[in-house]
């Protein structure tokens, strides 16, 4: 048993350590600028300086490079960066700060965080506790694991839980929290979760890194606003300096002893306890017999993130598929130099193997495929050359998980979306008798209604989905759920001559029983911030008279439905009352339609401005028309009740999603 010490050392604030729900993240992209274009840095106002440039979506870096990228904005709440058109400014859209992973790497950085996290929880969270820490295994992780450790041990943590080789997927965290108990009868309080999700890692790309709760969710506003109040005092930290770094590529314990008694650190598979949670829920038997029968043919994507780690254990080991079924589900550090994002422009391999890229193969495609993202808590469905949007996703598996999934055989206690997905949940929840709700974009709300019991399953546009097993979005989950559905529809059809039922056959069953949601989202990226705060401001004063709203859009589209109501959406948390104002100004049409449109990114220079379009067709006869088509005339609405062009200057969207 090796001894340690403990060490003050001394530091100083650094600005900006705020963390959202998703965590602290840093982010540098880069689209290749020779080194005169890195001039002086601007500033945020989080309080964080540094030089980017973009990366975050491919398929909007056109036009002219820009030959000045500063960064600019307001009060962050995601990851997201953009570019305008023309190429003057890149700036934060939502929800975390990030710059770039050497920024993690600056002397005291990291410690300053994670000392500022132990001292905003409860001391019996801390002294004599067992504590995670692991992530995607993104550049910097395993460094950011022996530094973490180091400070536990200082910080009198009894034990440190760590996933083999660093990997732990930010839905098996969760899953270890809430189900691992160690030999000793111990139990997780929490973990540190090194992931920047779905962002590219690499030495000049993203790190991240957040702090989940004892119920395996995020860590609450409460908990984080401690945690950067601490960041901005901060005078010391405390770090076991001659503790060694323990060998987490071998699973075991190392035991060490220091000045508040005994420490180990337990390296472990974590597939086992994910694994040993999905028996609980998925009838792995009925799986089995559709991934092995020689009528299936199944395709899985990890994008070299860490879902890899769990993909052949699941698939291959456990439900038989054949191991050229797995594309990309080695984990890398820099994610194979791809983007961790699974989404038809960055799932490329698995699209084309799909059937839904644009050369023209020979091939027959697979039945089903899925991807995964960075940390595995993401999840994209295809079936053969068709694509299952989130939202109709997370309605169809909540539709037959009573019948498919034996965790839900006892019946759904409700379900949720977030207020820009569509509302294909909805029909499906007034349609069961289903308790339902709208909340605001976050995983934290979804988190409260499943801590008091009154959901099992919810979902969002941005390809998450997840149900009350844990207490985080669950990419592997989600496939397993379609798995689960597509082995019931065709329990009967695996031998002999019946034809398969198709992914594409459940989804068109769907729309014909519940009608379609035709739904796009359309962002304008890095528009005047003033302009566009006038714009949101003129969509609620419109909203004072319903009749005059309809008037003008009689006058632009007679074939669409009238308004029936419209607010600005504000929720008001069941659970703790809390209340969350400004989520969007919403328009709701007599048919079921809807049109919502979303502020964010607001500071000095850019904001992003997003339209959400969603066209309800009930009529079983209408629900295979093109998108684009059923879309035009509330899309030909929105743009000129908002009168877009006419505030913002732009006679197109920067991304159409």
């Amino acid at each position: 048993m090796g001894l340690f010490t403990v060490t003050k050392k001394a530091t100083t604030p650094f600005e900006g350590q705020k963390p959202g729900t998703s965590g602290l993240r840093k982010k540098r992209a880069s689209l290749g600028f020779p080194a005169t274009s890195r001039i002086s840095p601007g500033s945020l106002s989080l309080g964080i300086s540094g030089l980017c440039s973009i990366r975050r979506f491919g398929w909007i870096c056109r036009g002219t490079p820009p030959t000045v990228i500063v960064i600019r904005g307001g009060q962050a709440e995601d990851s997201d960066f953009a570019v305008d058109t023309v190429g003057l400014n890149v700036y934060l859209v939502t929800h975390v700060v990030t710059v770039e992973v050497t920024v993690f790497q600056q002397p005291h950085y990291l410690q300053n965080f994670v000392q500022s996290t132990f001292n905003a929880l409860p001391a019996e969270e801390v002294k004599g506790a067992t504590i995670v820490v692991s992530g995607d295994g993104r550049y910097f992780s395993k460094d950011a694991v022996q530094i973490i450790t180091k400070m536990a041990a200082a910080n009198g943590a009894r034990r440190v839980w760590v996933g083999l080789n660093s990997l732990m997927s930010t839905p098996a965290v969760s899953a270890v929290i809430r189900e691992r108990v160690g030999a000793d009868g111990s139990k997780a309080t929490g973990a540190f979760i090194l992931t920047a999700s779905h962002n590219p890692g690499g030495p000049t790309e993203d790190f991240g890194i957040k702090y989940n709760m004892g119920n395996g969710g995020p860590a609450p506003e409460s908990v984080t606003d401690k945690i950067f109040s601490n960041t901005t005092t901060i005078s010391e930290y405390l770090i076991a300096e001659d503790l060694p770094d323990v060998d987490i590529s071998v699973a075991g314990v190392t035991s060490f002893s220091g000045p508040e008694g005994p420490f180990d650190v337990d390296v472990f598979d974590s597939s086992v306890d994910y694994i040993k949670l999905m028996k609980t829920i998925f009838d792995f038997e009925s799986i089995k017999k559709l991934l092995t029968s020689p009528k299936f043919t199944f395709c899985y994507d990890a994008l070299h993130g860490v879902a890899g780690a769990y993909a052949k254990h699941i698939f291959v080991e456990e439900l038989g598929a054949d191991e050229s079924s797995l594309l990309n589900c080695v984990p890398k550090e820099d994610f194979g130099g791809g983007h961790p994002d699974p989404n038809l422009t960055y799932a490329k391999e698995l699209v084309e193997r799909m059937g839904l890229g644009k050369s023209s193969s020979n091939v027959e495609p697979p039945e089903f495929g899925a991807a995964a993202d960075g940390d595995a808590d993401r999840n994209m469905i295809l079936g053969k050359r068709f694509f299952v949007t989130p939202s109709d996703s997370v309605a169809i598996i909540a539709a037959n998980a009573v019948q498919s999934i034996p965790y839900f055989s006892s019946g759904l206690k409700g379900v949720a979306r977030s207020m820009p997905t569509s509302a294909a949940l909805d029909v499906v929840a007034k349609n069961l008798n289903l308790k339902f709700f709208e909340v605001p974009t976050g995983w934290k709300f979804f988190g409260n209604l499943m801590d008091a019991g009154m959901c099992s399953i919810c979902g969002e546009e941005s390809f998450g989905t997840g149900s009350d097993h844990i207490r985080e979005k669950d990419g592997i989950w989600a496939v397993l759920a379609w798995l689960s559905i597509l082995a019931f529809k065709n329990k009967d059809n695996l031998e002999g001559d019946n034809k398969l039922v198709s992914v594409e056959d459940i989804v068109r069953q769907h729309w014909a029983t519940y009608g379609r949601h035709y739904y796009t989202r359309y962002d304008y990226e890095n528009v005047d911030a003033g302009a566009a705060k006038e714009l949101m401001a003129n969509l609620v004063s419109m909203q004072s008279s319903l009749s005059d709203v309809n008037k003008l859009i009689k006058d632009i589209r007679s074939d669409v439905s009238e308004v029936v109501a419209a607010d600005e959406f504000e929720y008001k948390d069941p659970v703790d009352g809390s209340v969350s104002k400004h989520q969007g100004i919403r328009y709701l049409f007599g048919d079921g339609s809807r049109l919502v449109f979303r502020l964010s990114g607001t500071g000095s220079v850019g904001a992003t401005i997003r339209v959400y379009i969603e066209q309800y067709e009930k009529d079983s006869s209408k629900t295979g028309r093109d998108s684009q088509d059923a879309l035009a005339p509330l899309v030909d609405v929105a743009l000129k009740l908002s009168k877009m062009q006419e505030y913002t200057g732009r006679s197109a969207p920067t991304v159409i999603t």
